[in-house]
């Protein structure tokens, strides 16, 4: 996974994405959402793989773009969620706090 990130990078130095501004990239990432919610609606499992791969991908240049990596932002992430309780309710997770 991390040679694959730091391809997606490479990717983006190449085309001057990283220099680019990051309140466009995250349009960017807020399209490809929609990409992945139209292929949920019509279980296009194809579509929303592509989505899903096209999402991480504005993600990675997002980051970047503001000097961090994905696998920083994930750890991050992880080890707020890692110890949390809370239940299912309606098929959405709901921590403790929410409840």
């Amino acid at each position: 996974m991390n040679e694959l990130i730091k391809q997606v990078e490479q990717w983006s130095i190449n085309k001057g994405l990283d220099k680019a501004e990051s309140s466009k990239q995250f349009l960017k990432v807020t399209e490809e959402v929609g990409e992945v919610a139209a292929a949920l609606a019509r279980n296009d499992k194809d579509a929303l793989r592509d989505g899903i791969g096209d999402v991480v991908v504005t993600l990675i240049i997002l980051a970047q773009q503001n000097g961090m990596d994905l696998t920083e932002c994930l750890s991050c992430a992880y080890d707020e969620i890692k110890g949390r309780t809370g239940k299912m309710v309606n098929g959405v997770f709901v921590k403790s706090s929410d409840l």
